[in-house]
C-alpha cells in the first residue's frame, strides 16, 4: 500500500512518481488518513499532468510568453498584464530566462533576492517580483510544463510604512490652497475615498445628485478603463459639501466624464500630480500623492466613530484587515481615550455587571 498507518496518530505516504522523466520515491508523513490520501493523489497526478519521460521543460523565457499572452491576458486586467510584462522584462527574465523551469531552485531565488537588494530595490518590491515568479511557476505546473512542485519561496521581511493622512485642519487648508479648477476633484477625493483611477473614470451617469450618492463601477489604469480594484462595485453617499461641489462643475453639460482633461479627454495621473502638489505647497503641507486623500477619508471616519465594517464597505475593501490598516487614529484621539481612566469609578451596579460578564462570579 502507498498509504498506511503508523501508530495512533500518524500516516505514512510511500509512492513512486516521475519527475523530469525520472522515477522518484517519495516518503512523507501525514496527521490523518484524509490528508495522506489527498497528498498521494497530488503526487500521483504529477504523472498525468502532461509530463512524459524524456520531455524537457521549457526555459523560463519560452514559458513566459504563454504565461503573459495567454494566461494573464485571459485572467487579469490590462493594467495587471502590463505590470507582469514589465516585471518579467526588467527583473525576472534577466535572472531566470535561460534556465529550464525544473532547474529553478531555492538557491537561484535567493541569489535573485540578493542581486536585487544590491541594486537598491526595496524588499516589498522584490516580494512583488517574486509573487509573479511564483504564479508563473504554479501555472506552469498546472499546465503540465513543470514536473513537481515549484520551489517554496521565502519572502523578504520589511517594516510596513505608517499610513499617512491629513488631520482635520490640514484637510481644510489643503482645500483652501487648491486651484479653483482642481478644488472639486480634491474635495471629492477627501469626501468619498475614491482612488485616483476611480476619480479619473467617474462619469456623470454614475452620480445621483438628487439622492446624494455615486456608484463606483469602473477605474482607469494606464489609460485603460476597467473594473475597480478587486472587481468590487460600491455605492458611496455624498456629503452636502460634495454635492454642492459637483453641482458647480461645468462638465455636467460638456461631456461624459466628471473630471475631464483638455478637450474632454481623460486626465492622466501625471496631469493630476502637480495640481495636488501646488495645493500642498500653498497650504504649507508636506507633498503627498492622491492616495493620501483616500487614507484621510478612512481616518476621519474612524475618528468620528464610524464602525469599521461601514468604512470597509465605503472603501471597497475585500477584508476588514485592510480597512484597519487605513483606519488610523490621531494622537489626540488616543490621548482622549486614555483620559477616560481618570474619570470617577463606575457605579456598584455597573461593577457587578462587569464581574458577571467576565465570569468572575460563581466560579470556584
Amino acid at each position: 500500500m502507498s498509504v498506511r498507518r503508523e501508530g495512533d496518530r500518524r500516516w505514512r505516504i510511500d509512492v513512486v512518481v516521475r519527475r523530469a522523466g525520472e522515477r522518484v520515491r517519495v516518503r512523507e508523513a501525514a496527521t490523518s488518513r484524509a490528508a495522506a490520501l489527498a497528498r498521494e493523489r497530488e503526487l500521483r497526478a504529477q504523472v498525468d499532468d502532461g509530463w512524459r519521460p524524456g520531455v524537457k521543460a521549457p526555459t523560463f523565457a519560452e514559458w513566459s510568453k504563454d504565461f503573459v499572452n495567454v494566461y494573464a491576458v485571459n485572467n487579469n486586467k490590462p493594467s495587471e498584464v502590463e505590470t507582469k510584462r514589465s516585471v518579467l522584462r526588467v527583473h525576472l527574465l534577466p535572472a531566470f530566462g535561460e534556465m529550464r523551469l525544473d532547474e529553478i531552485g531555492l538557491v537561484h531565488v535567493e541569489r535573485f533576492k540578493a542581486d536585487e537588494l544590491a541594486r537598491g530595490a526595496k524588499p516589498k518590491s522584490i516580494n512583488n517580483y517574486l509573487t509573479i515568479l511564483r504564479k508563473s511557476l504554479d501555472v506552469a505546473r498546472e499546465w503540465g510544463k513543470l514536473a513537481g512542485a515549484p520551489p517554496k519561496i521565502k519572502w523578504l521581511r520589511f517594516v510596513k510604512p505608517e499610513r499617512d493622512f491629513f488631520a482635520f485642519e490640514e484637510a481644510v487648508r489643503l482645500l483652501e490652497g487648491a486651484d479653483p479648477e482642481w478644488r472639486a476633484m480634491i474635495l471629492i477625493g477627501l469626501r468619498t475615498g475614491l482612488r485616483l483611477g476611480e476619480l479619473l473614470a467617474l462619469t456623470w451617469d454614475a452620480v445621483d445628485l438628487v439622492a446624494g450618492r455615486l456608484r463606483v463601477r469602473q477605474a482607469a489604469a494606464r489609460g485603460i478603463v476597467g473594473t475597480p480594484k478587486n472587481d468590487r462595485h460600491r455605492e458611496v453617499p455624498l456629503s452636502d459639501e460634495a454635492r454642492a461641489a459637483l453641482r458647480g462643475l461645468s462638465s455636467r453639460l460638456q461631456g461624459k466624464l466628471v473630471f475631464p482633461g483638455p478637450g474632454g479627454a481623460m486626465l492622466t495621473r501625471g496631469e493630476c500630480r502637480h495640481p495636488l502638489w501646488r495645493a500642498c505647497r500653498k497650504a504649507g503641507l508636506r507633498r503627498v500623492g492622491w492616495h493620501i486623500l483616500r487614507h484621510t477619508f478612512a481616518s476621519h471616519l474612524v475618528m468620528r466613530g464610524v464602525p469599521l465594517r461601514t468604512i470597509q464597505e465605503l472603501m471597497g475593501h475585500s477584508t476588514i484587515e485592510m480597512t484597519m490598516r487605513y483606519a488610523h487614529l490621531s494622537p489626540d484621539v488616543r490621548r482622549d481615550a486614555v483620559k477616560l481612566l481618570d474619570e470617577p469609578a463606575p457605579t456598584t451596579a455597573a461593577t457587578s455587571c462587569g464581574r458577571a460578564l467576565t465570569g468572575t462570579e460563581g466560579e470556584g
